[in-house]
């Protein structure tokens, strides 16, 4: 069989349809779209007229908006470059062509962009069709620049459309929407305006409602971020930033940059200085507002800031951006990652600044937003070791929040780790039996607080070559530092074995194992974590998820010089009486309890503990009352 070679066929009505309601899920966009275009057309006038004076406009270039509530007319107007016959079957009566990338194109070929950098809306030439989402027929009236001819456009959007002579004044084009019944809404000043605002406040060109005579500016017709840096005041950039963020404050800190390279955009990015109260919000979406040559797109921008930095407010504007085809969602294309990775550096850079400038007004700031932060150390591998760099960590020794560089530079002689605790609190970090060696060696523990801590650090091997040790996991060896008890005498450990031996088979399975403690200074008893196990903010946050979830068992370590294990050691005799046997059992069980209940957790029979504990007291005031 000869090959044949066909074009496809396609029933065009029915793509129309396609078109008009499915790609768009906002009814409102139409507006937005017959805006861009109006926008466009000023645009497209304006670039000509630079090098050919008789396409000047004799009055100012504008978008007038006005309705006919009893004719249910919505009209959006423009004295833009306009359109011919040819220009009207071509952009309107061809699905998917657009005017715009067609006009782009000639410039391209003729090399006349460059030198006037024109920005354009319009690719795919199906925004306007948007337009039958809310009008059962649209008429387009249009009288191109340098004609005296105008013409009439008409479709209902599924059985063609008609062209014929029609009557214009002026240069430039008119959409006429007859409204379907359900769109009554959009004859609305309040409701234009609104949109207005929401999409197209930024457009270059003026956006009019005309109301008979009167006439109201909607939009502000500046984009303050296109603006010189050098042009702009405090006030000002303070002053958008609580109109684009709905916020009270003012910012922390501004960032307003454009980059220019393979992607070109511009970002003018806010840090506030209040936390916002949806900032641990579930959804955890960021607020960054994209457009696309000054026209709103979304503030819904996922792709273009990371979650760990969802606090970020403002605006990127960028003519490089891939969109779909109803610009209502970003492409993921290459220029997305590179303007997110920009906004990253950015921010970054910009907060160790502040971090080196002002460390009170920084701290304020990482107590806010600080937790957020941190979880780019679990999310984010290209940027961990820049984003630890600003980390802040309440140092027990200092009392104060440090940075992990100040920790390193104040490390004991022979320090080779990063001592760190983890805990629900601060305070209870400070109270807790596990860093009581430490402080008689003077060796700082920070403390991880937050429970992002928990998923990062095993991620983090080290810090500038140090790793990173639990104060409470694992066996520690804290003899290679000097203490304040440093010339007291050691226990002998085997004079213990008695007492261990009892202990252990007592608590049975509630612990892993029992040994003597090396920094335990002031208590009698805690529990550790295996090496390889979970410390107990993470067997918290286990819980949390899985109420059956009930943690592996911890080693108990008891302090050999406090006076009450070497009571008990006493006790532990096998010359000792009965009761006095008892008296050991219960303080074993008594004492895992106090350890329990250090760490938050409550002993899992109070009635138990609570006879327990009666029977000491009993038995030591009998002793008391005996001696006396």
């Amino acid at each position: 069989m000869t090959i044949e070679n066909r074009a496809f066929e396609a029933d065009t009505s029915k793509i129309l349809d396609i078109v008009i309601h499915s790609l768009y899920s906002n009814r409102e966009i139409f507006l937005r779209e017959l805006i861009s275009n109006a926008s466009d057309a000023i645009d497209k006038r304006r670039f000509l007229a630079s090098t050919n004076q008789s396409m000047q406009a004799s009055q100012e270039l504008q978008i007038q908006i006005k309705s006919d509530k009893k004719a249910k007319i919505l009209t959006i107007s423009d004295n833009g470059v306009g359109m011919d016959s040819d220009d009207l079957v071509s952009s309107l009566g061809t699905i998917a062509r657009s005017g715009t990338k067609s006009f782009i194109e000639q410039l391209e070929s003729s090399k006349q962009n460059d030198e006037n950098k024109l920005s354009l809306i319009g690719q795919f030439g199906v925004g306007f069709y948007a337009a039958f989402m809310v009008a059962e027929t649209v008429d387009v009236i249009s009288r191109k620049v340098g004609s005296d001819k105008a013409y009439k456009w008409h479709s209902d959007g599924s059985n063609g459309y008609s062209l014929d002579d029609a009557e214009r004044g002026e240069e430039g084009t008119d959409i006429i929407l007859h409204l379907k019944k359900d769109a009554k809404e959009f004859l609305e000043e309040q409701r234009i305006s609104y949109m207005v605002k929401k999409y197209s406040d930024h457009l270059s060109a003026p956006i009019y409602w005309q109301d008979g005579e009167a006439s109201t500016m909607l939009n502000s017709a500046s984009a303050i971020w296109t603006r010189s840096k050098s042009e702009i005041t405090e006030e000002q950039y303070n002053s958008f930033y609580q109109q684009a963020s709905s916020a009270y404050d003012t910012p922390y800190l501004t960032m307003h940059n454009v980059t220019e390279g393979v992607t070109n955009f511009t970002s003018l990015l806010f840090i506030p200085s209040t936390r916002p109260m949806d900032l641990f919000n579930p959804e955890r979406k960021s607020r960054l507002q994209l457009y696309i040559n000054r026209v709103f797109i979304t503030d819904e921008c996922e792709e273009l800031v990371p979650n760990w930095l969802r606090f970020v407010r403002g605006v990127v504007d960028t003519p490089d951006l891939d969109l779909n085809v109803s610009r209502e969602m970003l492409q993921q294309v290459p220029a997305i990652n590179k303007i997110k990775k920009t906004i990253i550096r950015r921010v970054l850079s910009e907060l160790k600044k502040q971090a080196g400038k002002k460390q009170e007004e920084y701290q304020k700031f990482w107590l806010d937003f600080g937790l957020v932060i941190k979880e780019g150390l679990y999310e984010d591998q290209d940027f961990r070791e820049k984003i630890l760099e600003l980390c802040r960590f309440y140092s027990c020794r200092k009392g104060d929040y440090i940075s992990l560089a100040q920790y390193v530079s104040e490390m004991k002689e022979k320090q080779e780790e990063i001592y760190y605790l983890s805990s629900e609190t601060v305070e209870q970090a400070e109270m807790s039996p596990h860093i009581e060696g430490f402080k008689a060696r003077d060796i700082d523990v920070i403390v991880l607080s937050d429970p992002i801590d928990e998923f990062w650090i095993p991620l983090v091997p080290d810090f500038e070559g140090k790793k990173f040790k639990s104060a409470s996991r694992g066996a520690l060896d804290l003899d290679k530092f000097e203490s304040e008890n440093s010339e007291k005498k050691k226990a002998d450990p085997s004079k213990f074995d008695l007492l261990i031996a009892r202990i252990k088979t007592n608590l049975g399975e509630k612990i892993s194992d029992v040994r003597l403690s090396s920094t335990l200074t002031e208590s009698p008893v805690c529990l550790v974590a295996d090496e390889g196990g979970m410390d107990i903010q993470m067997e918290r946050l286990m819980k949390a998820h899985n109420r059956d979830f009930q943690g592996a068992p911890r080693i108990l370590e008891i302090n050999p010089d406090h006076e009450l294990v070497i009571a008990l050691n006493k006790l532990a005799d096998a010359k000792s009486s009965s009761k006095e046997s008892e008296l050991v059992d219960d303080a074993a069980l008594l004492l895992f309890d106090q350890a329990q209940i250090i760490e938050g957790r409550m002993p899992a029979d109070l009635t138990a503990f609570s006879k327990r504990m009666t029977r000491i007291m009993s038995f030591s005031l009998k002793n008391d009352s005996g001696q006396k």
